[in-house]
């Protein structure tokens, strides 16, 4: 595929920090994206209580997820796009303030509908702050072994973020209140902007205007296609609902690609896909986020309602898998020395489809230790090993003009992968050992992609 983005404008050269400062702005571009992680994931283990403080249905209660994960992956390029015309350290305060003031309103939500509203509104203010946090790292580290430290860091936290949210989702609901891990974004996020005022240098505007219908068609078909397949899981596959709405989600995307041809300044430059090495990593990430959000789903499900235990105790559970993510993740800067990261890919996703292949086989009479604790371990160094070679391989390449289109593709993918994955599982089955299963299959698939496009490590130039 070719882009028909116009070139008037040269390539925005990369922003130099400051002597000394490239450490305090990629930690604080972790934070960012940190918080952006884990209030992805801090609801799960809390659902419970949620459910029965606003008195929410099972429907509802689907959608206090869904409408954060919607909302964010499905405008997460036209938060990118806003990056690259705005300046990323514009669009970094304006996501972070959104983002904040959301997480106020759901930490203060008197209802379920205000909840899932605020949710929404949430998961925009992410779609704004996310992609700006990757194109800042872009923009501060060129491609070399800096970059190389900085996206391990980067992808780390994408996978650590998820494991800490559902720990402290469960410890928070049972101890304090489920509301408290998104009062604390307040006090958090303005520590975040007056740093952000300091120490993040401003980028030039670049001369352009925002795709929208691109933007609206990127939202509405996998939006489509989730629905799609929540109805699949309730009245069949050959439900007219179910068969409209897939159909009408794979026709929504047809017409994206149609019109990101024919727009002069798309919000999603198909030249990015013209990268073998690219598009595996965003099919991978796709299918291995669908994966994990399944099985963080599940799995605190199955802890609390079939083995009866508190929430706070499902979130602990947690933790073998947390410590090895964390430890495998630290280590992968010093393995790419030896080993490339496409094959630290590959070796991740073989140890995550074991890991979920084992889990598949739990029963009643399992111990946790046997059959829950020592998969998680294999979930957890796959997780480490994969989520910064999945990131480095996701931005390959890409000119710093389009670091921000770049950078929403990877977070896009990855969020709205976490809400297709989730909802296709739940439309397969309705068991946690068969979920788990299929998200091994999911795996699996991640890993055929990896091995087919990434690792050959296809060299087609910049995007």
């Amino acid at each position: 595929m070719t882009s028909t983005s116009t070139t008037a404008a040269p390539p925005e050269a990369p922003a130099a920090p400051a002597p000394g400062r490239s450490g305090a702005i990629l930690a604080l571009v972790l934070v960012g994206y940190f918080m952006v992680i884990l209030d992805n994931s801090i609801v799960i283990t809390g659902l419970p209580h949620i459910r029965a403080e606003l008195g929410l249905d099972a429907g509802g209660t689907a959608w206090v997820q869904d409408a954060y994960l919607l909302t964010f992956g499905g405008l997460l390029l036209l938060g990118a796009r806003a990056g690259d015309l705005l300046g990323r350290r514009r669009t970094f305060v304006l996501g972070l303030v959104l983002f904040a003031l959301a997480s106020v309103a759901v930490g203060l939500a008197p209802t379920g509908a205000w909840l899932i509203g605020a949710r929404a509104v949430q998961g925009l203010g992410a779609a704004v702050l996310a992609p700006a946090t990757l194109a800042l790292l872009t923009a501060t580290f060129p491609e070399g072994p800096e970059r190389v430290r900085a996206t391990a860091a980067y992808g780390a936290v994408a996978g650590i973020g998820a494991s800490v949210g559902l720990v402290a989702g469960g410890l928070l609901a049972d101890l304090l209140t489920w509301r408290a891990g998104f009062l604390i974004n307040l006090p958090v996020g303005a520590v975040m902007l007056v740093a952000g005022l300091r120490l993040l240098p401003q980028t030039p505007r670049t001369p352009g205007r925002f795709d929208v219908p691109g933007a609206l068609l990127a939202t509405a078909g996998p939006a489509a296609l989730v629905y799609g397949f929540v109805e699949a899981g309730d009245a069949g596959w050959a439900s007219p609902v179910t068969i409209a709405f897939l159909t009408l989600g794979a026709l929504l995307l047809g017409a994206l690609v149609a019109t990101e041809r024919r727009t002069a300044q798309p919000v999603l430059p198909l030249g990015l896909f013209a990268d073998r090495e690219r598009v595996g990593a965003y099919v991978a990430r796709g299918l291995f986020i669908g994966a994990m959000m399944s099985f963080f789903l599940f799995t605190s499900q199955y802890l609390q309602d079939e083995r009866g235990w508190s929430a706070l105790a499902a979130g602990v559970a947690y933790f073998p898998m947390t410590v090895v993510n964390f430890a495998v993740a630290l280590a992968v800067p010093r393995l790419r020395r030896r080993v490339s990261g496409p094959a630290l890919l590959v070796a991740g996703l073989v140890l995550a489809v074991v890991g979920l292949g084992w889990l598949g086989l739990v029963q009643d009479s399992t111990s946790y230790l046997a059959g829950i604790a020592l998969p998680m371990v294999l979930v957890g160094a796959g997780q480490g090993l994969a989520f910064g070679p999945l990131t480095a391989s996701g931005i390959a390449r890409v000119t710093p003009d389009r670091a921000g289109a770049a950078s929403g593709v990877v977070n896009s993918v990855h969020q709205l992968g976490g809400a297709l994955g989730t909802s296709l599982v739940l439309a397969v089955s309705a068991t946690y050992p068969g979920a788990m299963l299929v998200g091994a299959a999911l795996l699996a698939g991640a890993l055929v992609a990896a091995l087919a496009l990434v690792l050959p490590g296809s060299r087609q130039g910049r995007a």
